[in-house]
């Protein structure tokens, strides 16, 4: 039986590693992954922040600039990750968006640049106003939930792909019996 480098899913179909052992070195020696998982994080926070400030202005009337500003960083924090993503998909896959390996993280992560882009659209034109303005915020926001869910799933597939292969290139420890005969 030979090692193909796929493991089977759920119903038995072969699936595609996430990297190549080319792409993993890559991804491990890009500063771009550092800066991902520092932004990732922070992004996150805003996030939870914001989203208090959006429910609190839409329950109480109170608040509603304090919201907007949340959003708005938010959003450039957004448009950063997304720059910086890409550029780290350029170095590690060859290319700045759609590899195959986060194909729909990627679709995904388009639609949710498009929400809030249309959130600090709306706002500019003034178009959307108050609480409609707040609820695409909040549309946006469940779209960043979706997307920042499959990318924790991704993660964690990495990880256990990385630990797969680790268990299959280390050295198996000889039993003690495989031990003494080696002694004898």
């Amino acid at each position: 039986m030979t090692n193909t480098g796929r493991s089977k899913g759920a119903h038995g179909r072969s699936l595609q590693p996430l990297y190549t052992p080319v792409q993993r070195e890559r991804r491990n020696n890009t500063a771009w992954t550092l800066v991902q998982g520092v932004l990732a994080p922070l992004q996150f926070a805003v996030f939870l922040v914001s989203l208090v400030l959006i429910v609190r202005t839409m329950l109480t009337g109170y608040g509603y600039e304090l919201a907007t500003v949340s959003i708005v960083v938010k959003t450039l924090i957004l448009y950063i990750i997304m720059i910086t993503g890409a550029i780290w998909e350029k170095v590690v896959f060859g290319q700045y968006l759609f590899a195959r390996s986060f194909f729909w993280e990627d679709v995904f992560s388009i639609l949710v640049l498009a929400l809030h882009t249309a959130y600090l659209v709306a706002l500019s034109l003034g178009t959307i106003v108050g609480d409609q303005l707040l609820v695409l915020a909040l549309a946006a926001y469940a779209a960043y939930v979706v997307n920042a869910l499959q990318f924790v799933l991704k993660l964690r597939a990495a990880r256990l792909q990385g630990s797969h292969e680790a268990a299959l290139v280390a050295p198996s420890k000889p039993s003690s019996k495989q031990t003494v005969e080696l002694a004898a």
